[in-house]
């Protein structure tokens, strides 16, 4: 089949004419070549200009940062190469060659305005062989510190998850328990988890069980919300069709409501998550001994800003994995949803 063939058939079911495709891959290439000289030109200004020499310690990694650079650039090339022949690495490479294109020069911009000129003083603003220095010299304090985060955050996101499913489901199947519940939630739900840090560290035994509280309870008030919202919101016509096929109270809720309500509880979810992130942080700094809260504090305390910029990174990579990772659940979970629910 010729490459106009494989344009028809990609482009029959979408309404996207020929010549819109080959414009779209036009452009595609436009900046899939800006992003190739933009990574070789990185690789160029890292190694060919010299460093200017700022406090008393010589820069490390330079030389190993400017050949990783250029080991980058050459394997962009090679994918480019390869993209002529694979139709599914071009879609993917095109599509992420602007992306690719803005991080060079960002890159560039950087390596110039630090390392090269020292118009950003140090040790505030640090250049990219910086981040090479804290993840091949300190690379045990912050997997340590990493590990213990994934831990704290595993048990109180997970707690608070499942604590807020069942009171949001429970309020929002018996008006009786709402009533009760609905103060509770308008008083607390609120208050940030953090404003509760002093009086959790005091009923608490250990540090861990109040950063564990803390982050349950960010993670509970949305999750119970949303369930609670997706659960009173089930088409009233999907229980009576339900009982006249002899469903029982236990199959209503676990057959028709809870699956009616998964939508909503997600979105609780993915709010409870990104509230539970911040709450982590915040309760590594008073009291934790590991943690990457820990060690952005310590980091700050040492002026050792190379160091937390590198937790920064790692904490925006991890947690930003956790998101696309729950979007993965969402999507399994809800396949049946497909082309029902725009999300």
């Amino acid at each position: 089949m010729s490459s106009s063939d494989h344009l028809a058939a990609d482009t029959a079911d979408g309404g996207i004419s020929v010549r819109q495709v080959v414009e779209s891959d036009a452009r595609g290439w436009l900046w899939a070549s800006a992003a190739l000289l933009g990574w070789a030109a990185l690789a160029a200004v890292s190694y060919g200009l010299p460093d200017k020499v700022q406090g008393f310690a010589e820069p490390l990694f330079a030389r190993q940062t400017s050949i990783g650079f250029a080991l980058w650039a050459l394997a962009l090339i090679l994918v480019a190469g390869l993209s002529l022949f694979r139709p599914r690495v071009r879609r993917r490479f095109l599509r992420f060659a602007p992306w690719l294109t803005v991080l060079a020069f960002v890159f560039i911009v950087w390596e110039v305005v630090t390392a090269k000129t020292g118009f950003l003083p140090v040790p505030f603003f640090m250049p990219p062989n910086s981040l090479v220095e804290v993840y091949a010299l300190d690379h045990e304090r912050l997997l340590d510190s990493l590990l213990n985060s994934m831990r704290l955050l595993a048990w109180g996101f997970f707690i608070g998850a499942a604590t807020g499913f069942l009171t949001g489901v429970s309020i929002g199947w018996s008006q009786s328990l709402g009533y009760w519940v609905h103060p509770v939630l308008r008083f607390l739900g609120p208050v940030p988890s953090t404003a509760l840090m002093p009086i959790s560290f005091y009923f608490f035994p250990s540090s861990f069980s109040a950063a564990v509280f803390l982050i349950a309870l960010a993670t509970w008030f949305p999750v119970t919300v949303l369930s609670w919202s997706g659960v009173a919101g089930v088409d009233k016509a999907y229980y009576d069709v339900a009982r006249t096929l002899g469903a029982s109270q236990r199959a209503l809720i676990l057959r028709v409501a809870v699956p009616a309500a998964l939508p909503h509880v997600f979105v609780g979810l993915f709010m409870g998550l990104s509230a539970s992130f911040s709450v982590l942080v915040a309760a590594e700094m008073m009291g934790v001994k590991s943690g990457l809260g820990w060690y952005l504090q310590w980091a700050q305390g040492w002026a050792a800003y190379n160091n937390m910029y590198g937790a920064l990174i790692v904490m925006a990579l991890v947690f930003s994995g956790l998101i696309t990772l729950l979007f993965a659940v969402r999507d399994r979970l809800l396949a049946w949803q497909k082309g029902v629910v725009k999300w």
